[in-house]
């Protein structure tokens, strides 16, 4: 096999949230038709547990882990006229490491997993390169600045005016610039047209027998009471905002209708703001726990009431696997597959999010659409079927051989 570059922004171990789980199945993808040299941070010490498991998958690795003073150092992207966000991975010994594996190594091909890694390959001749912008994070930033009071959406603004300058100058470049849904292939598109011809899109997956309802975990909940569920990092803003708004505007009207309900916030690294919704009678905010699937799969209804929301939410993608009943906002189901009414429920506001919550809390309802969603899921979000076009943009056909790539088909496909 042949070697290939993968930098990540975020070592891909465990794979317990978004890009993680995204990341960690694009190396175990890689892994099977390249070797792999990986190239990687840590933001959480923690995580440096896992840089043993980097061995089973790669060839090399590079793991850097980010500096106390990584947020200080994003700072002076004020001064140079960058985003934060590009300076805050700014780092020299990462960047030597990949131009002298490159050399050493011969590699000719990489792929890049979020936009700031793709600094680190700027400008080395003869690299084919292909980013994975996973969403249109300019776009997010932007979202953000509409949400905040000044000064952060002073900060905001400008973080995503700099960064999509980024963005459009990595597209310019790249061979191939891929996102996570056809609507954040669009959306960039439109901000980025010079490079419309070079933007697709690759799906995600779940890991549907990991993630299935005939295994058997103990219940987490008490008997007498109706569960509903988030998931997340909780100290992610837009997980903030989703699980305040649902505590404090719908949650109250489904009690008055299901006494029995109370609302668990499962994840990492509660903010402040989370852990204040504990002190409501019926908010129960776990904070890390060694394995979500127990809380996905005794769950009565799984929300994600999310108002800010980028690209397809692995948390959404799970509990459909588990075959739950799930209900999402608007902006959260823009990116899934499916029937709304049938495989999910979408509520635009606080009643509708009520009402339809209420409708799944009755066990034929939520069985049906359990069911439904775990069917959609199977059909529709394969990790080994979805992943495959990224093979065809690694390995573009050549004019001496027309046809022989195996990945053609799927590359057209991305058009």
């Amino acid at each position: 096999m042949e070697p290939i570059l993968f930098l990540v922004h975020r070592i891909p171990f465990p794979p317990t949230k978004g890009d993680k789980v995204v990341s960690h199945h694009l190396l175990k993808f890689l892994a099977t038709r390249y070797r792999v040299h990986l190239g990687t941070f840590v933001d959480d010490p923690r995580d440096m547990a896992f840089v043993p498991r980097l061995g089973d998958f790669c060839t090399s690795s590079k793991v850097v882990p980010i500096s106390k003073f990584a947020r200080l150092r994003s700072l002076s992207g004020l001064l140079s006229g960058e985003a934060l966000s590009v300076r805050y991975y700014r780092d020299e010994r990462m960047l030597t490491w990949v131009r002298d594996t490159v050399r050493e190594h011969r590699i000719e091909r990489a792929l890049v997993f979020s936009s700031a890694m793709a600094q680190f390959v700027q400008g080395i001749p003869g690299l084919r390169v292909v980013v994975d912008f996973v969403d249109v994070d300019s776009d997010k930033w932007d979202q953000y600045a509409k949400s905040r009071w000044w000064p952060l959406s002073l900060v905001f603004r400008r973080e995503a005016a700099r960064l999509l300058a980024f963005e459009q100058a990595i597209a310019t470049t790249a061979d191939a610039s891929v996102f996570v849904t056809a609507g954040e292939a669009a959306l960039f598109k439109r901000l980025a047209p010079e490079s419309g011809g070079r933007v697709h899109h690759v799906q995600i997956g779940v890991d549907a027998e990991a993630f299935s309802p005939s295994q058997d975990f103990t219940n987490p909940f008490s008997e007498t009471e109706d569960a509903i569920v988030f998931t997340g990092t909780m100290n992610y803003w837009p997980n903030v905002d989703a699980v305040c708004w649902f505590a404090q505007q719908v949650l109250p009207m489904i009690a008055a209708k299901r006494p029995r309900v109370r609302f668990h916030i499962v994840g990492m690294h509660p903010a402040s703001a989370v852990m204040a919704l504990a002190r409501q009678a019926r908010v129960v905010v776990t904070g890390p726990v060694p394995d979500v699937r127990p809380y996905l799969r005794h769950a009565r209804v799984v929300v994600a009431p999310l108002r800010v929301a980028r690209g397809i939410q692995t948390k959404v993608l799970e509990a459909m696997a588990m075959a739950r009943p799930v209900v999402v906002s608007s902006c959260a189901a823009e990116a899934l597959s499916g029937l709304p009414g049938v495989d999910y429920e979408v509520a635009c506001d606080a009643p509708e999010f009520a009402r339809k919550t209420i409708a799944l809390l009755n066990r034929d309802n939520g069985y049906a659409t359990g069911a439904a969603a775990r069917a959609r899921v199977i059909a529709d979000y394969d990790w080994s079927k979805n992943l495959e076009p990224f093979d065809a943009l690694l390995r573009p056909r050549t004019a001496a051989s027309p046809g022989q790539d195996i990945g053609v088909a799927a590359l057209a496909s991305l058009a």
